[in-house]
């Protein structure tokens, strides 16, 4: 467990991130926890404090197999969110004896609200409009032609699990209609009614959804789902949203739909290579709204993951059970 030089389990935060963060992890830890975060977060920092860490905290910065070998105490890796197969080396891992725990707990209402701001947001160019104001450019008139409103519109949901239900809860609010495609969910006749969805294929989906918006998980079944074939299947002047991961799109052939105006736009929190560079091609269309994955990213969010994460540690050190535990040496699903 802690040692006999320890009285409490030590802790590792792994992201890098302002004090301000480091307190509200501190405040949900409590003094159960002797919590670590990084002064500057270089590798070698990461190396020196994951050596003597019992657990860490793993979010966006990727927990790699170098930095697992040097982490001679581990006992228990904890996912902030649940996107842990593109975050830890499972592999590296799996030569531990370390267990694995996600945290749905926090991120549903937070990757919900963003889905929307998202639509909203590209649907009426609000990032162009907005810099073109601060530069002097009024643009009274210039984009009556290409703004469009929710109301009326289907909406396609690509994933229907619970961010999937709460997203079509308030777009459902705006007067969409909804398709939903997912070959793992079939939610009971009274839910869809409540939703305003229908069940389909996704060829039917992409048909006939003006905004086809995106939650599953990063898998090898999922990468590039959104590729070439599925863009051009889209319906002409569709909008894309992904707040999920970025690898389930393929950014090239992104570009081409959106250079060739096939597509009416498209709306990222998460891309195939993080961090966003300003050399991406995405950057350049007024039709495209980015934001640099902070769909979860709310104060709200952040206070409910961690206090859910040390209850499940708190759980692991007391010798209960664990919840959102990873099978990730058999099945990679929850145990």
């Amino acid at each position: 467990m802690t040692g006999p030089d320890r009285d409490r389990p030590r802790v590792l935060y792994w992201s890098h991130a302002p004090e301000e963060v480091y307190a509200m992890v501190r405040a949900a830890a409590g003094e159960r926890f002797d919590v670590q975060t990084l002064a500057e977060g270089d590798q070698a920092e990461r190396r020196v404090r994951i050596a003597g860490a019992d657990a860490v905290v793993v979010a966006s910065h990727r927990l790699g197999g170098d930095m697992i070998e040097a982490a001679r105490r581990l006992a228990f890796v904890h996912h902030q969110g649940v996107g842990y197969q593109d975050t830890i080396d499972l592999d590296a891992l799996r030569r531990t004896r370390a267990r694995l725990a996600i945290n749905p707990a926090g991120t549903t209402v937070g990757v919900a609200e963003h889905a929307v701001l998202l639509t909203l947001a590209v649907m009426r160019r609000l990032s162009f409009a907005d810099a073109e104001l601060r530069q002097g450019r009024w643009h009274v008139n210039t984009l009556r032609f290409e703004s469009r409103e929710l109301d009326g519109k289907v909406v396609g949901y690509v994933g229907m699990g619970r961010i999937g239900q709460a997203a079509a809860a308030r777009f459902r609010a705006f007067g969409t209609r909804g398709l939903y495609a997912d070959p793992d969910v079939r939610l009971p006749d009274a839910r869809e009614r409540e939703l305003g969805l229908e069940k389909v294929d996704l060829a039917v989906l992409l048909a006939n959804a003006d905004i086809v918006t995106l939650h599953v998980p990063s898998t090898p079944r999922t990468r590039h789902l959104v590729d070439d074939t599925a863009l051009g299947a889209m319906k002409p002047g569709a909008v894309l949203v992904n707040t999920a991961r970025g690898d389930l799109v393929d950014e090239r052939a992104l570009v081409r739909a959106l250079e060739t105006n096939h597509l009416g736009g498209a709306a990222l929190d998460v891309f195939e290579h993080e961090p966003f560079r300003p050399d991406n091609p995405l950057a350049r269309f007024r039709n495209v709204v980015l934001t640099p994955h902070i769909a979860a990213g709310t104060r709200d969010a952040f206070e409910t993951k961690m206090h859910a994460l040390f209850d499940n540690l708190a759980r692991f050190y007391a010798g209960a059970d664990v919840e959102n535990e990873i099978d990730f040496r058999d099945t990679g699903h929850a145990a």
